[in-house]
């Protein structure tokens, strides 16, 4: 039985007795801690925990975190890692006054990833997308959602959730796959929207439960994308073949998408950038997760989603990198942290709640990862040495990761 011992850490965080839904409104401030304390690990899982007073004397492998926080990992459930190309001439048209939606009306914006998706083999794109999720497993990540979308037809998206397929393979931490193959209408198809979402429906939906290849079903329900109704028969389409729901939601407009979203029993509404009073008290009434991308909106420069106001209201929320080529290219959740605590006014403790815990309930793993709880895998991250944890998103120019654990292995250790 292999046994690591994490000894001397100034501060062990992210302590739940048992698994929750997920945390809502002051219950997302709560981040219980232990400070000078210990973990044990017993085969990737933590066997036990406590103050140093209490620690054992042996394992197969001792870590000393002496001045270091320790955490759970973050569980990303909102990326887009599996890509063929960068989008920087986009970025510099934005500078220039160029708006998300005149690019992506004039064929740029996800009709261009998918373009160049088309052309790319799917060696090519598993190679790139594993060196994107090494790069986030450095920053702290220790389960991620990757999503399809980038296809747009139906070989194109195939490829894709058969590049998802293959890192589930390969890594070791957990990895959801969402199908969003209704993430925009393909040119060809723009003046028959129906064809290509019959395609959707009867093509790629079969062919995707067939093969397992996806645990969710997305669409990105929005001004200029899909709509209400469409979205509507998507979903009920994936649910007939096992696939919950996920939306892309209320990012670029008020779009119904929340409604929708929740009408389906979604996991998640994701974005919500634009939404009002209707749309957090639907949410209060439903089991559905708002998921905020604070880094789209920094990248984009579009408001950020209203999170104070949706805690104060007695709701949780987690947060997202939405890592992608367009809106958000990056993965780097510490700086994700401080955007929410800087923009959105979430305490520390709040947003770190929202990325491990909540993390976790929106991608349905929460009753192993996602909080420091005796039986969960040792999913977790050792800071470097710092003076306190709201130091983290502070310090938000510095890298503070020390080591990411998954499954208690080191997979990630920062040079000395």
């Amino acid at each position: 039985m292999a046994s690591t011992l994490i000894k001397n850490i100034k501060s062990l965080c992210g302590i739940q007795d048992k698994s929750h839904s997920f945390l809502k409104g002051e219950a997302l401030s709560v981040l219980n801690q232990i400070d000078e304390a210990y973990i044990l690990i017993e085969n990737g899982r933590l066997e036990d925990f406590g103050s140093m007073a209490e620690c054992p004397e042996r394992a197969d492998e001792i870590i000393d975190a002496t001045g270091s926080i320790v955490l759970p990992s973050w569980c990303d459930s909102h990326t887009h890692i599996v890509f063929a190309s960068s989008r920087e001439k986009e970025f510099v048209q934005r500078i220039k006054g160029v708006s998300y939606e005149e690019i992506a009306a004039s064929g740029g914006g996800i009709l261009n990833s998918a373009k160049k998706l088309a052309n790319t083999s799917e060696d090519e794109l598993f190679e790139s997308a594993s060196k994107r999720l090494e790069e986030v497993m450095a920053f702290g990540t220790g389960a991620i959602e990757i999503k399809s979308g980038y296809g747009l037809s139906f070989e194109s998206e195939i490829k894709m959730l058969r590049v998802i397929q293959r890192l589930k393979n390969v890594y070791d931490l957990p990895i959801k796959a969402n199908f969003l193959g209704a993430h925009a209408i393909p040119t060809i198809y723009k003046d028959n929207r129906e064809v290509y979402i019959d395609i959707i429906i009867n093509k790629m939906l079969p062919y995707i439960a067939d093969h397992q290849l996806a645990d969710y079903i997305d669409v990105f329900c929005d001004t200029g994308f899909y709509t209400v109704e469409e979205t509507d028969q998507i979903l009920k389409a994936g649910a007939k073949f096992g696939l919950k729901a996920k939306i892309h939601a209320n990012e670029l407009g008020n779009s119904g998408g929340v409604q929708v979203g929740i009408k389906n029993n979604a996991v998640s509404v994701d974005h919500l950038e634009q939404i009002g009073d209707n749309e957090i008290e639907a949410l209060k009434k439903s089991n559905t997760i708002p998921t905020l991308l604070p880094s789209c909106s920094f990248f984009l420069n579009i408001p950020y989603a209203p999170a104070r106001k949706m805690i104060d209201n007695g709701l949780g929320i987690c947060l997202a990198s939405d890592y992608n080529p367009g809106s958000t290219p990056s993965g780097k959740i510490p700086f994700l942290l401080s955007l929410a605590c800087i923009k959105m006014k979430l305490t520390p403790e709040e947003a770190i709640n929202a990325i491990t815990m909540n993390g976790a309930y929106a991608m349905e793993i929460e009753d192993d990862y996602g909080s420091i709880t005796r039986g969960k895998y040792a999913n977790l991250i050792i800071t470097k040495n710092v003076s306190s944890l709201a130091y983290l998103p502070y310090a938000f120019g510095s890298d503070h990761i020390s080591r990411t654990l998954v499954k208690g292995k080191t997979v990630f250790q920062a040079a000395n």
